[in-house]
């Protein structure tokens, strides 16, 4: 097993990622420069094409020490120290950084500056992967500049966006653009089976409602609260015959997302918090009294866990939003006689029953009406209020 196994449908990416980081072991090596190589990456693609994935096999293998290599053999076997540790996120000189607020911001960049300023402690590479480019502001991105514009000897920057648009253009112009597309449902539906165990039907399943996503589709395929809650968001178009029903749906929709985030809430925050606490010299427990000055730090702390539970909420409304709009487009493609095509094939009845009551141009119209919603919580519209505008247009059609 090579550390490209994991980069699903995207044979394009893997020769060249390949190709890159064979150079790279001869620049290690024996000094020589290749044209292949270079100290910036943008990786950018949709949902689910695994733009991290491919980051962190790449890091892998700029940190391969597998013995084959001096017979020839290609960099990032899968199984050497280098590429195991890179891999399960333990490497020294392989910083990953996934942010799960709602942006990162210039202490937190300052921070990674620093680190990639260091040489390797052990590795090949000073290797900094960052999953959320996008999600840097204006100031941070000024700081990242400097760092990508004049790099540290055997300093790789690996940079994670949904699309070329969506990183800042002094940054993306001074990165080697690497595109993924969204893998075939035939391949992610091989990769769960495969790799982990899914009974196949299942796994196609999934794989063709996710449309390609391949984490969304582990994630149904071994989650049954998550297959729970899907369900539920297609039961949706059903219950908006009126108004009541379309504000008891939006009310629902919303107290789901928060139960979630409340949910994740209770799994990390009290851990973190205590944790802190313990590093300040609280004493131990909860209702240990804490050392005077330490104020400041606990309130950043409860800011960050408050800014990380409105990304969660935000996250799971965006994830049942497009399965919405899934929906929806499966009433477009049976209105316009392409029936094979559903993605949804576990609510197919209903699927054909609304395509059949109503026409084309509603269900574009509903389409736009949940991209909409998805914007206005972009805009941060309270998210009641932007799922009942929804709704409600749901049942005008």
């Amino acid at each position: 097993m090579t550390v490209w196994d994991d980069v699903v449908g995207q044979p394009h990416v893997v020769a060249e990622l390949a190709a890159a980081a064979a150079d790279a072991d001869a620049v290690v090596t024996s000094g020589a420069v290749g044209s292949r190589m270079t100290h910036a990456w943008l990786f950018t693609g949709p949902p689910g094409a695994g733009r991290a994935t491919a980051a962190r096999a790449f890091a892998a293998a700029l940190q391969c020490v597998s013995p084959d290599r001096a017979l020839g053999g290609a960099p990032g076997c899968g199984f050497c120290e280098g590429c195991h540790t890179a891999l399960i996120g333990t490497h020294a000189d392989v910083e990953s950084v996934r942010t799960d607020l709602l942006s990162i911001g210039v202490k937190d960049t300052r921070d990674l500056v620093r680190r990639a300023s260091m040489s390797p402690a052990g590795g090949r590479w000073q290797v900094i992967v960052l999953e959320d480019a996008d999600r840097l502001t204006e100031g941070a991105g000024n700081v990242l500049l400097k760092a990508v514009e004049e790099p540290a000897p055997r300093t790789v920057w690996l940079l994670c966006a949904p699309s070329v648009e969506d990183a800042l253009p002094t940054i993306r112009s001074r990165c080697r653009l690497l595109t993924l597309r969204t893998p075939s449902a035939e391949a992610v539906a091989d990769v769960l089976t495969r790799r982990d165990g899914i009974d196949p039907v299942l796994a196609a399943q999934v794989a063709r409602a996710t449309q390609g996503h391949i984490d969304r589709a582990r994630r149904l395929a071994t989650d049954e609260a998550a297959r729970e809650r899907r369900a539920a968001v297609l039961r949706l178009p059903q219950r908006i015959g009126d108004i009541g029903g379309c504000l008891r749906a939006a009310q629902e929709l919303v107290d789901a997302a928060a139960e979630d985030a409340k949910t994740v809430a209770e799994e990390v925050d009290a851990k973190e918090t205590e944790e802190l606490r313990a590093a300040l010299g609280a004493a131990a427990g909860t209702g240990g009294r804490m050392p005077r000055g330490t104020a400041g730090v606990m309130k950043d702390l409860a800011d960050r866990q408050k800014r990380r539970s409105t990304r969660t909420q935000r996250d799971t409304l965006d994830l049942a939003l497009t399965d919405l709009a899934g929906f929806y487009r499966d009433v477009l493609a049976v209105q316009l006689g392409s029936d094979e095509r559903i993605a949804n094939i576990e609510v197919a009845e209903g699927i054909r029953r609304l395509a059949a009551d109503s026409r084309p141009e509603q269900s574009l119209r509903r389409i736009e009406a949940v991209l909409a919603c998805r914007e206005a919580l972009d805009r941060n519209v309270a998210p009641l209020l932007a799922v009942e505008a929804m709704t409600l247009a749901l049942r005008a059609g």
